[in-house]
């Protein structure tokens, strides 16, 4: 028989506490843990990767009748006033626990290997949106500047519908590092070159700035326009840079 779940009712619990300090970059960072929710991504990332998993979280054991789970997998029940706390995106279905992988710091001086991003922003919901852009359009490895949002962050995770999982994610030090990187650098800036008219290399590696700030002005890159119509001043940095993979993705497939 079954043993029950294991119950959780007290916010003062030390394994619910160390939970909720996940919904921060700070508690992600030094817990290594991570926190997923939604009705699409818990399903998918239990099917594809159960290894990185831990723990599901329910408020109900009922809500997990029926799920084909990994050896190993603790299910935790808790009261429902502790699992509003952690459930940041409102979606009332089971939470995942997961461990964050290492982030190994990449040798900017080794030319790049197909199309890579380095990137700065700073807003998780917009980091996660690039990396979902980053996997469907070929970018496997996305390189992430001292200062860019936590990439577990449970916004983050939520913009990328389990993009994460796909990409090789590494940390790339400062902007004086990118000057000294090996290979062509490409970055997007509305007075640089018409964006239609590059050719491609297969190797390359696409600089996004911060939010706002862009790229340093000494950074010794080629600078690509994406022509528009003019109706707005500018794109969304998110999606230039969606356009600026798709662009490279198709001049390679």
């Amino acid at each position: 028989m079954t043993r029950p779940p294991r119950l959780i009712e007290s916010p003062q619990n030390p394994q619910f506490k160390l939970w909720e300090s996940l919904l921060e970059s700070r508690g992600l960072k030094k817990q290594g843990k991570f926190l997923l929710a939604g009705l699409k991504t818990v399903p998918e990332a239990l099917a594809r990767w159960p290894e990185r998993f831990s723990t599901l979280l329910v408020t109900d054991p009922a809500q997990a009748e029926g799920w084909r789970l990994p050896p190993g997998l603790e299910t935790i029940q808790l009261a429902p006033a502790l699992f509003r706390t952690l459930d940041a995106p409102g979606t009332g279905f089971p939470l995942l626990v997961g461990m964050v992988p290492d982030t190994p710091l990449i040798d900017l001086s080794q030319p790049p290997q197909g199309l890579e991003l380095i990137c700065a922003l700073g807003d998780p919901n917009n980091l996660g949106a690039l990396l979902r852009s980053a996997a469907a359009f070929g970018a496997r490895r996305v390189i992430l500047l001292d200062g860019a949002a936590h990439p577990y962050h449970p916004k983050c995770l939520r913009a990328a519908s389990n993009a994460q999982f796909e990409l090789t994610l590494l940390r790339g030090g400062r902007w004086e590092d990118v000057n000294r990187a090996a290979g062509p650098l490409v970055a997007l800036d509305a007075g640089g070159a018409d964006m239609a008219a590059y050719r491609w290399p297969r190797d390359v590696r696409l600089v996004l700035g911060e939010e706002g700030q862009g790229i340093p002005a000494a950074l010794p890159v080629q600078r690509l326009s994406i022509p528009t119509t003019g109706a707005v001043e500018s794109l969304n940095a998110t999606v230039a840079a969606s356009v600026a993979l798709f662009s490279h993705f198709a001049a390679n497939r």
